[in-house]
């Protein structure tokens, strides 16, 4: 009896696993991203590499560069162990700060991406009005232009603090994790 409960409780854990990497798949995350934070998740302790290959079947080298990925996204670390020799890896055991370190992640990409557009853009705009005589017509597509240049900053400037908004934890004042517990 005790081999079936464990046997049942395994497969409830594989399934948790296989939702998280589908959860995370629409939150744009290749599933096994979504997969590999699910089974640290559900491990509920920092695995090495090995382990890791081990659960999945995948080799020590692409777990290396998943793990890397998950990094890069904000949503595992490595972690220090005494006694432990390997690197161990390990995730966010909370929901909401997996989801706000995800979002918030791919959100400065973008804006890293962004500030460097907008500012050869706006450079150009700005070298073509001085550095040459235009008319009234080439004159108001350039402003039209560098408005809506400006439109842009303003635009990754409200992502800026939408980011700072819910890094701070403000978020939870505005859309609570538990609005009917008191």
């Amino acid at each position: 009896m005790a081999d079936k409960r464990s046997e049942e409780m395994e497969q409830v854990r594989r399934q948790f696993i296989e939702k998280i990497a589908d959860n995370m798949h629409s939150f744009g995350v290749s599933t096994t991203v979504g997969r590999v934070l699910g089974i640290i998740y559900m491990n509920g302790e920092p695995m090495t590499l090995d382990q890791l290959s081990e659960h999945t079947g995948m080799s020590k080298t692409r777990m290396s560069q998943v793990v890397r990925d998950m990094m890069d996204l904000n949503i595992a670390e490595r972690v220090f162990q005494a006694g432990v020799r390997k690197d161990l890896y390990q995730v966010e055991q909370d929901y909401y700060q997996t989801f706000i370190s995800l979002f918030t992640s791919n959100w400065r990409k973008a804006i890293h991406k962004s500030r460097h557009f907008e500012q050869t853009l706006k450079s150009r705009l700005e070298k073509l009005r001085v550095n040459e005589e235009v008319d009234e017509q080439t004159e108001v597509e350039l402003n039209a232009l560098l408005e809506e240049i400006y439109e842009w900053i303003d635009y990754y400037d409200w992502i800026q603090r939408l980011i700072e908004f819910f890094e701070s934890g403000e978020i939870f004042e505005h859309v609570p994790k538990h609005p009917n517990k008191k």
